[in-house]
């Protein structure tokens, strides 16, 4: 930041007093202007019948990760719930229409100054096509999964637990759990043909 929002006067950068970390500091009108990690939240959309168990992926029509695949999730927005940011991305990237569980995952991606939350979701019917930020939206099974075109971290981190906790439910019984992990770095870079 260069300008206060608030009087549009020129910000330094300083501990304000009482704090213990740098801000943007306004010296014309006191202002102190945090920045705060941004919230990324998602859904895990399946589909079940006769046996058949699918999770609903998005190929990204956007950057970062053009062409890659992710579940559908995106920021949230002021005024709404975890819940109705992850129906509401659900449906603008998916065009999916979903039943919420419970949270599933919550994952600190720090290097980015981001949360990133998934519920699990249960499709409710088929008539799903990719939103504006989607090239292609397709429903795969554990084996179909193009782990390695997802398009971050936290999406392979999901997947993966949620797959094992699918396999333990199988094996045992129970319910889905509820994870927390941390994020360290960044996916690889995409490979880019010669």
């Amino acid at each position: 930041m260069k300008f206060c929002s608030e009087c549009a006067h020129p910000l330094t950068v300083s501990v304000p007093e009482g704090d213990n970390r740098p801000r943007f500091v306004c010296t014309h009108c006191g202002t102190i202007h945090y920045q705060n990690p941004k919230m990324v939240i998602g859904s895990i959309p399946v589909w079940e019948q006769d046996g058949e168990f699918k999770v609903l992926l998005c190929k990204r029509a956007i950057e970062p990760r053009y062409g890659y695949w992710t579940l559908p999730a995106g920021f949230m927005e002021n005024g709404e719930t975890t819940s109705a940011a992850a129906a509401r991305e659900t449906e603008e990237e998916a065009g999916a229409n979903v039943e919420l569980g419970h949270l599933f995952t919550l994952l600190n991606v720090v290097h980015v100054h981001q949360v990133h939350m998934f519920y699990l979701a249960r499709l409710v019917d088929l008539d799903f096509a990719p939103g504006i930020e989607s090239l292609d939206v397709q429903l795969f099974s554990e084996s179909e999964i193009p782990w390695s075109d997802l398009a971050f971290p936290t999406i392979r981190t999901t997947l993966e637990l949620f797959f094992a906790d699918r396999a333990r439910i199988r094996e045992h019984g129970g319910t889905y759990g509820f994870h927390t992990h941390d994020i360290a770095g960044p996916m690889r870079a995409p490979v880019q043909p010669d």
